[in-house]
């Protein structure tokens, strides 16, 4: 199977009805990777009754319950839900290092597709889209607005970018992600959802710097994109490796294979460490099957329910 190089901007738009069942609000399916984790909720007076619960010292008296106070001969308050409006800002990784796919798609189709649901999906519950688009020699700064032609407006810079993969050789600059997560921190100094889609290449201590510091006062998703061949090297003859101007071959060894595999965990673990810290849940999208299905799959909306026994 062929791997999709490139995405078009028909397919980012379609996608916008298959986003309608996925949310990124607070209340989250009892299976879902966010669940309980992934809370920005306001208590008080609000809109949506949360629960009857015993009066504590320091809570509003306009919210006591008199009646159950009455019947229960103990104070309790009702508590309440209220969603605010937030801005919702993605970093959507095109560089270089993201046109890699060995299986169905490239990482770079992965993470526009896997950005298009989050667009479309932050627009349908009325929040407001941003997006910092990050290629090889330029990163596009869209601010955060409640409109569909925003949404439209950054699915085709994303398209434009992916289209530019692979292109003339780019001077790749190793502080580009920075740059971006710099951008995003101007944009969003509190109370956003932050996604992050990217296989965090060049992500260093000054990216976790910068991450810490976003991640304070924003929600933030770990989106890590990535493809099966990153972990798993096969051994095989007349293996080559290309980066499309210089080609080498591939040593046939399992010692080789091994130290590729040791090498590929232990980016992976820095990166679980540092998002575990922070208590970011990391989404992990693959490159061999539909963004979609894994979104339902981690979103928990085809799990079985628990188990009572």
């Amino acid at each position: 199977m062929k791997a999709r190089a490139h995405i078009t901007l028909d397919a980012l738009v379609r996608m916008e009805h298959t986003a309608r069942g996925i949310t990124f609000l607070p209340k989250q399916p009892l299976q879902s990777l966010l669940s309980g984790r992934h809370a920005s909720r306001l208590r008080g007076r609000g809109l949506t009754f949360e629960e009857l619960r015993h009066y504590r010292p320091g809570d509003d008296i306009r919210s006591m319950d008199w009646k159950a106070t009455a019947r229960l001969r103990k104070p309790h308050v009702r508590v309440y839900s209220e969603e605010r409006d937030r801005p919702t800002l993605m970093l959507v990784d095109q560089r270089s290092t993201m046109f890699f796919g060995s299986i169905a798609a490239t990482k770079s189709v992965v993470a526009a597709e896997a950005a298009a649901v989050v667009a479309w999906s932050a627009l349908n519950a009325g929040d407001r889209v941003g997006a910092v688009i990050l290629g090889d020699d330029e990163c596009i700064e869209i601010k955060p607005h409640r409109s569909r032609r925003n949404v439209l407006r950054i699915l085709g810079e994303i398209t434009r970018l992916n289209r530019t993969l692979p292109g003339p050789a780019n001077v790749r600059d190793p502080e580009a992600i920075h740059h971006a997560l710099r951008r995003i921190r101007h944009y969003v100094p509190h109370d956003a959802l932050v996604v992050a889609l990217s296989d965090y290449y060049g992500l260093d201590t000054e990216g976790a710097r910068l991450t810490t510091q976003i991640a304070q006062h924003n929600d933030v998703l770990a989106v890590l994109v990535f493809d099966p061949l990153e972990g798993v090297l096969p051994v095989g003859p007349d293996m080559l490796a290309t980066d499309g101007r210089h080609q080498v071959a591939v040593p046939n060894s399992a010692r080789f294979a091994e130290d590729y595999h040791s090498g590929a965990e232990a980016r992976v673990l820095q990166l679980r460490n540092l998002l575990r810290r922070l208590r970011i849940p990391i989404i992990p999208l693959g490159t061999a099957d539909p963004v979609v299905d894994q979104l339902n799959e981690l979103f928990g909306r085809h799990a079985a329910p628990p188990s009572v026994e």
